[in-house]
């Protein structure tokens, strides 16, 4: 049987990078917090007292003329505006602090999702990816906001008690101490246990429930075509399901933490009452102080019952610490080993295999290749055949099984065109941060792209949006074409640049290519012809292995490029 991790060093790495750089606030936080809290017992406390000593002063005139309304009148006016001040500041610190940790722990699963190359599994599974991005660190959000900061306040309730009582009389000062957090504590941690299955699977329940909605939606056409759009729904159904009963059962374990705090709080208060009137009749407390610890006592259990939806939702967040702890050591993305070029190369593979983490094959087997400065080489072969793989492991995406990569500095131009919903400049800033606009106008202007810039009302500083909407297919590529002339690599990275292009745009894409990569060696994957054309070496990669190499000149490289597909 396998042996499961300590839960301990499982969660340390996820709570640690929510508490990095934002200890001090969440510190300050929880204490307004707690502040707040004693402050409102204060308030009930004295208060109380202050009726039933004016009250009974009022019974004689002398008392009543000698009974003084001004200090407690002081006390309590001190103790509402404190508690107001201390609730307003705990919403501000408490709610800033946790945007910036959760801001901090974005990054470090950026990070780390980046470094160890998980990244392209989750992209694979989209809903997965933006489940971890809103829910799972939403919990790790309330750990803070519903448990931490609670369960500070809740403790100092219970000193606050047991002082004031103990001042009173020892005994049932710490007696309601000890009952208090111990009563307190083990209705939260029954709580835990109790909710923990059900909130762990109320929250795989959702994951799926999402991953299933968006397979509906985007899919429409082909469950369409496959005839299983009615079981599609019909599953969606049964998962909503099973999210209802998930939710009723917490429903429900809510509903009896509720009614079990309310017993407590009273038989807190029954208890305390007979202690207090115990010390009346023996005629050590009078019936003031007797009416204010009966008030502090009650408010005590108070704050223990904010604990409930801490410890309702805290099997969500142990979930969500497990899963993202993994990928939070904040380590900055490390590429695979590609060692510096071979003198007289500008890349050489020597017997490299690549496997994927849920293949039991190779996607590449025994690649050998090498690219000299300047030489341009094309790789052709059907799609599947592991030419989208090469170009990755070229970039350095990829780590090789076996084997070794040897290369200069390469800028890349992938098939997919990643735009985001920023401003021109920002965009072509990814390529170079350090370029000026000068250098950003030479760039749109080998690229082709820069009249059209011009035309802009905005210019560079004109807004895209999502995915580069407001260009063109082909107003995007050439801006993807200027964001390679950015970097001064003399290596290229090509992975089909024309595809998807008309074949006007893609003439005229190809020829800036041509002219601009004079002197750099290309390394390009692609199946169209008038790409293939502009290389001087063909390699035909087949089920992940080079199966054979042609120059140009050659009856061979006229063959192979005359069964590429066509303009």
């Amino acid at each position: 049987m396998e042996r499961r991790s300590a839960p301990a060093p499982i969660l340390l790495p996820a709570l640690r990078a929510m508490l990095a750089g934002s200890s001090r606030r969440m510190a300050l936080g929880a204490a307004l917090s707690a502040l707040a809290v004693l402050a409102g017992m204060g308030l009930l406390g004295l208060s109380g007292w202050f009726i039933a000593a004016a009250a009974i002063a009022g019974l004689q005139v002398a008392s009543a003329l000698a009974f003084d309304v001004f200090a407690p009148s002081a006390g309590i006016r001190l103790l509402a505006l404190g508690r107001t001040a201390a609730r307003y500041g705990e919403r501000l610190v408490t709610h800033d602090a946790a945007l910036a940790a959760s801001a901090q722990l974005r990054e470090r699963l950026f990070r780390g999702w980046a470094g160890t190359g998980d990244i392209r599994d989750l992209l694979r599974r989209p809903a997965r990816a933006l489940f971890r991005l809103t829910s799972d660190l939403d919990a790790l959000e309330s750990l803070y906001l519903r448990l931490l900061v609670p369960a500070g306040a809740a403790l100092g309730a219970a000193f606050l008690g047991a002082v004031v009582l103990g001042i009173m009389a020892p005994w049932l000062g710490i007696a309601l101490g000890s009952w208090v957090l111990a009563l307190g504590a083990s209705v939260a941690a029954g709580l835990f246990l109790r909710s923990r299955l059900p909130a762990v699977r109320r929250a795989l329940v959702t994951e799926r429930l999402r991953a299933q909605a968006v397979d509906l939606v985007s899919g429409q056409a082909e469950l369409v075509m496959a005839g299983r759009l009615a079981g599609q729904c019909d599953a969606l159904q049964r998962t909503d399901r099973r999210l209802a009963r998930a939710d009723r059962h917490l429903h429900r374990l809510d509903v009896m933490g509720s009614a079990v705090y309310g017993v407590a709080g009273s038989l807190t208060a029954a208890l305390v009452l007979l202690g207090v009137g115990a010390l009346v009749d023996q005629g050590r407390l009078g019936t003031a102080g007797a009416t204010l610890a009966l008030l502090i006592a009650l408010s005590a259990m108070e704050p223990f019952a904010a604990l409930r939806r801490g410890a309702l939702e805290a099997g969500r967040t142990w979930l969500a610490a497990q899963r993202l702890s993994p990928h939070c050591g904040g380590a900055r993305p490390s590429s695979p080993p590609i060692e510096s070029a071979e003198p007289g190369y500008a890349i050489t593979l020597r017997q490299v295999s690549v496997r994927y983490p849920d293949s039991p094959v190779d996607a590449l087997q025994s690649i050998a290749l090498s690219l000299a400065p300047g030489e341009r080489i094309a790789v052709v072969g059907p799609s599947g055949s592991g030419k989208s793989t090469l170009m990755a492991l070229a970039a350095g995406e990829l780590a090789p099984r076996q084997g070794t990569i040897r290369s200069l500095p390469h800028a890349w131009l992938s098939q997919r065109t990643d735009l985001f919903q920023d401003s021109l400049r920002d965009n072509l800033l990814l390529a170079n941060a350090d370029a000026d606009d000068a250098s950003l106008w030479r760039a749109l202007g080998s690229a082709g792209l820069a009249s059209e810039v011009r035309g802009l009302q905005a210019g560079l500083d004109t807004r895209l949006g999502e995915g580069g909407l407001g260009l063109s297919g082909g107003q995007a590529r050439r801006l993807a074409l200027a964001r390679l002339l950015l970097q001064p690599r003399s290596l290229w990275l090509l992975d089909e640049p024309t595809e998807g292009l008309d074949a006007l745009t893609a003439a005229d894409v190809l020829a800036r290519l041509h002219a601009l990569g004079a002197g750099r060696a290309w390394l390009m994957a692609t199946h169209l012809r008038r790409e293939a054309a502009l290389a001087d070496r063909l390699l035909v990669l087949r089920s992940g292995r080079l199966e054979a190499e042609f120059s140009r000149g050659s009856a061979g490289f006229e063959a192979a490029l005359a069964a590429l597909r066509p303009d």
